[in-house]
């Protein structure tokens, strides 16, 4: 299959601007027809190749099983949140404590790889949620962090994707996510600013709000020490 190559200026632009076309993520309608292990057996090959162009010597024991490692990291890892059979099971539970404020879930790791450079986003989530009933357990707002990360991503998507998912599990559109990470696109390449990062919010029901989102923004900002 032949691949029409953009053209270098328009690439540079997509890229830097990062630009997405969609709060989806963009998969193909056969995206799962190969199996984990077939897609594992193309990848390496096609790395390997890669490494060959770039001129390096993959009878090197520390290269030759790289190309390897490298797709099992692909299919197994940084990009096993493509795969809807990864998807966290959130269950969720009956508010019987009748709690009504905000639950704030702040200081979520976050690491995923930027669709435009497949490069490093490293940073932290803040998610908060008002009960309409029902909760869900915490570490399921992690396991639902982890599970959009880990795919090809822009963080303004992310966010969406974040905030998207813990309505349709709580059943309320009293979700916020707010996102500082920085990605190595901008960091080591193009203009290398290693001291910049990136924020992105979504605010959902109640959140829009503006004393409820200074809330929710000045919760972040506590101190966590143990």
């Amino acid at each position: 299959m032949k691949i029409e190559k953009l053209p270098l200026q328009e690439d540079d632009v997509y890229g830097d601007d990062h630009v997405s076309g969609s709060a989806q993520t963009p998969l193909r309608d056969d995206a799962f027809d190969l199996s984990d292990a077939e897609k594992i057996e193309v990848i390496q090959e096609k790395v390997g190749e890669i490494l060959h162009t770039l001129g390096m010597d993959l009878t090197d024991d520390s290269l030759k099983g790289t190309p390897k490692r490298v797709a099992k990291m692909f299919v197994n890892e940084i990009f096993s949140g493509l795969h809807p059979n990864n998807k966290p099971k959130a269950s969720t539970f009956d508010n019987k404590y009748k709690y009504g404020e905000m639950l704030v879930e702040k200081n979520i790791t976050l690491y995923s790889t930027c669709e435009h450079h497949l490069l490093p986003i490293v940073g932290k989530a803040h998610v908060a949620y008002v009960s309409n009933g029902t909760v869900v357990g915490l570490s399921k707002m992690n396991r639902i962090v982890q599970y959009y990360a880990q795919r090809p991503q822009v963080q303004e998507r992310l966010t969406l994707q974040i905030v998207e998912e813990l309505q349709k599990v709580l059943n309320t559109k009293d979700v916020a996510c707010v996102i500082d990470a920085k990605h190595l696109c901008v960091n080591a390449r193009g203009i290398s600013d290693i001291t910049s990062s990136t924020v992105t919010a979504e605010f959902g029901g109640i959140f829009q709000d503006q004393n409820k989102k200074q809330e929710f923004l000045d919760y972040i900002k506590i101190e966590t020490e143990f």
